[in-house]
């Protein structure tokens, strides 16, 4: 068997454990699906806009990509010392500030749900989403410094206690789920949980308790590696001004970004509270592969990207981004055609939902399975620039598609219902990480060199779909049980036409 090398080994790592998150989350979405359905689902998603903005824009979200490679390049120049007195500042630099932004939101929450975020939700339920938004923000304080811990983990190439965050943070919203937001006692099978009646407030509450869950998992790593918490700032260490001067384009990307999610639940709720249910399920089924495959391989990328760029490697950084899109590209298009083919009857059978809202959710899953191949993409675009650290060329390209976004999203939903939503996402993220991509290979001739890979990726998407269909059609089983065995054995049928790609991913 060929030794793997520390990329793929890395890579193999992260996905195995978001493989893990994302079915966490699923079982979360089946539970809370149980207990408060797709219209409770609707709202919680809804009074998640605005905390997850901030999340974003102040914490590890807007600050990992733009801190990263400025760690990095302290741990190789400066020494692990003045790398963590530098991460202690830029750390309470951002807790303070997503204080001061949680206040403000707090007062201003309830115009914002009114006007902004569910426009066209009833008083009643307009209410509710404000209290529960305020209640969340207290999970993003945690956040502001467990999201710059992962940075600060990934930046010593440590990616083992960050990959488990995520799994602590689904198992403490499970908890809220099942203990905390019944009304009573929930039984699964033999087996049946206290209940404390909370409702959708109970779900918060689980939210808050992930966040904490998040952070403490990851206090071994920064004990390991010799941090030492400062209360300092120093906005004139040179250090902290690097971070910032790279930091505010990233804000405003992240405000770009995030914008989108906040236009499409407000341009969702004209479908009530289902139809944001139904989109947010939908991206998440979405994410499942698109984590295992895009998010696992750039966020290992980024630290050694950067090395590369500060030890003036040129042609390691392109072929190692060249190699990276290519094991994407062969991978997402028949992920896409194998979902796309079994995600009704998975619904179906997970969920059990009714005839109305299983369409809803179909559709929209098909919509968004449109741009799994650029969402990959993305990931590592983004993230080749940032080992740059070119923060402002992301930028234009994130506004100019919230822009394009919020145009397209209206004009299709106004065409062919809520489905047109994620069809608009699936188009603009797709552009988006085209352009970057063909913007870096200006710089890096030959970084875009698909050599046959996406004539092998059609097949094998042609191949596993077609295989597929045939079992859900076919097999003598139950619709759950013939999808289940049909996406193996579609899976089975494709692998041998991207054997090439599959050995790529060996040598990242």
């Amino acid at each position: 068997m060929p030794k793997l090398s520390q990329l793929t080994r890395t890579s193999f790592l992260l996905a195995f454990f978001f493989t893990f998150d994302k079915a966490l989350a699923f079982i979360k979405s089946m539970l809370f699906n149980r207990i408060v359905g797709l219209e409770g689902m609707g709202i919680f998603g809804a009074s998640n806009n605005i905390p997850d903005y901030l999340s974003a824009l102040l914490s590890g979200g807007a600050l990992g990509m733009a801190f990263i490679p400025v760690l990095r390049e302290y741990l190789d120049r400066e020494g692990r010392s003045a790398a963590w007195d530098l991460f202690a500042r830029v750390i309470n630099l951002a807790f303070l500030m997503t204080a001061a932004v949680s206040v403000v939101i707090i007062a201003l929450a309830e115009p914002l749900v009114r006007y902004i975020i569910v426009p066209h939700f009833s008083p009643e339920k307009q209410a509710l989403t404000t209290s529960l938004m305020r209640l969340d923000l207290l999970a993003i304080l945690l956040f502001s410094i467990s999201g710059l811990v992962v940075s600060g983990l990934q930046a010593n190439k440590h990616f083992l206690l960050p990959a488990l965050a995520p799994i602590f943070y689904n198992l403490g919203q499970i908890f809220g789920v099942t203990i905390l937001t019944p009304n009573q006692g929930l039984h699964l099978g033999p087996v049946a949980l206290p209940a404390f009646g909370l409702g959708l407030y109970g779900m918060v509450y689980g939210v808050i308790l992930g966040a904490a869950l998040h952070l403490l998992i990851q206090v071994p790593g920064l004990i390991h590696y010799g941090f030492r918490w400062r209360p300092v700032i120093g906005l004139k260490t040179p250090g902290v001004q690097r971070v910032i001067i790279l930091l505010w384009p990233r804000v405003l990307t992240m405000a770009s970004i995030q914008a989108y999610f906040v236009a499409r639940d407000s341009l969702a709720s004209r479908f009530g509270e289902a139809g944001i249910g139904a989109l947010n399920l939908g991206w998440t089924i979405q994410q499942v592969p698109e984590t295992v495959i895009g998010t696992a391989i750039a966020i290992a990328l980024l630290p050694t990207l950067a090395e590369f760029i500060n030890g003036g490697q040129p042609d390691a950084f392109r072929e190692t981004v060249n190699r990276a899109l290519r094991v994407m590209l062969a991978l997402s298009l028949p992920a896409a055609v194998l979902l796309a083919v079994g995600i009704r009857p998975l619904v179906a059978g997970f969920f059990g939902f009714e005839t109305s809202q299983l369409d809803l959710v179909t559709w929209c899953t098909w919509a968004f399975l449109f741009g799994l191949l650029g969402d990959a993409w993305l990931e590592t675009a983004v993230r080749s620039f940032y080992a740059n650290q070119n923060t402002r060329t992301p930028l234009v390209a994130a506004f100019i598609q919230a822009v394009l976004f919020i145009l397209l999203a209206w004009l299709f939903s106004s065409w062919i219902g809520l489905p047109g939503i994620p069809l608009a996402a699936a188009f603009t993220f797709t552009t988006q990480a085209i352009v970057l991509l063909s913007l870096q290979n200006r710089k890096f001739p030959g970084l875009l060199n698909m050599d046959g890979t996406l004539v092998r990726a059609v097949l094998a998407a042609i191949a596993g779909g077609l295989v597929a269909y045939a079992g859900t059609r076919f097999l003598p089983l139950s619709a759950l049980l013939a999808a289940l065995v049909a996406l193996a054995g579609g899976t089975a049928a494709a692998l041998p036409f991207i054997w090439k790609e599959l050995r790529l991913l060996l040598h990242l």
